[in-house]
């Protein structure tokens, strides 16, 4: 992280895991919560919520596999994997039963983490998860171009000179990523394009996220969970929101004038819903 993007108690970490080498960031005390970040993402994503989350818990946020300075996956490989990796650092860290906190394609790997791994998952915090809608067809297409063309990767070397302005903010993130762009701070945005230029492969990611459907599964997450979605996400409907809440049995939370990162955008509703987490699952056993 550079020193814009820097928050005080949180370090860096570098870990050879499940086949591969894994860059993520811990701090804080206490019960562990794990961040996952969405596709074209990094741990840095986080920035907003890295230090009020490490004031109440022990926080791990990695960079996913060929995100950020993560290494790749092999190229084949499906959201399955992503789990995999994700289970190894929490077992690594010594970090379970862990707080599982997913943002788009980092929820669906939370849920697949949930699915395979339910010893090491006490709750899921689960942000406008990916997933229901993502093998659609015209879906499909907007995500592998947007792979292909990486818009963030050509606005990243500007950041430092305009994050804090609002027509930066406004022209990068509305209205497909966010609603309102005022809301988003100059932090938040540093935070989403920091490593921009540096994933090694996110096609593999990509393609790993439209070709899966978790809903056939849905049924078998046992553990408690809260979803958090923007009313006006233009990536994910809300329709999405109320089938995942229905299947997982989970609570809904929707924040208004709020878009897809609800985590940089209003950052206080996640924290909000972690700790209603963290107190829901406080006599968490395994099943």
């Amino acid at each position: 992280m550079t020193a814009a993007t820097t928050v005080e108690g949180i370090e860096e970490r570098i870990a050879d895991l499940a086949g591969t080498h894994l860059r993520y960031l811990s701090g804080g005390s206490g019960s562990p919560v794990i961040l996952l970040h969405g596709l074209g993402g990094s741990s840095s994503n986080w920035i907003e919520l890295l230090g009020g989350a490490a004031e109440r818990f022990r926080v791990l946020a990695p960079d996913l596999p060929g995100h950020g300075r993560s290494a790749r996956l092999p190229a084949r490989a499906g959201v399955t994997a992503f789990a995999d990796a994700v289970a190894a650092l929490l077992e690594h860290e010594h970090a379970t039963p862990a707080l599982v906190v997913g943002h788009s394609f980092g929820g669906l790997v939370g849920l697949r983490l949930a699915h395979r791994r339910p010893d090491l998952v006490r709750g899921l915090l689960l942000v406008a998860p990916a997933g229901i809608r993502s093998g659609a067809s015209a879906v499909r297409a907007a995500i592998l171009v947007s792979m292909l063309v990486r818009p963030a990767r050509l606005a990243a070397p500007f950041r430092h000179r305009y994050a804090a302005r609002a027509w930066y903010r406004r022209a990068l993130f509305r209205p497909w990523f966010v609603s309102d762009p005022l809301a988003l701070s100059a932090r938040a945005t540093l935070g989403f394009l920091e490593s921009s230029g540096e994933h090694v492969d996110i096609r593999t990611a990509a393609r790993a996220l439209v070709l899966d459907d978790p809903r056939r599964d849905l049924e078998h997450v046992g553990c408690s969970v809260v979803i958090v979605w923007g009313a006006r996400d233009q990536q994910l409907p809300l329709d999405d929101a109320f089938e995942y809440t229905r299947r997982l049995r989970a609570k809904l939370r929707v924040v208004a004038d709020c878009g897809h990162l609800v985590i940089g955008e209003r950052p206080q509703a996640c924290l909000g819903a972690l700790d209603e987490l963290a107190r829901a699952t406080r006599d968490w056993e395994p099943r």
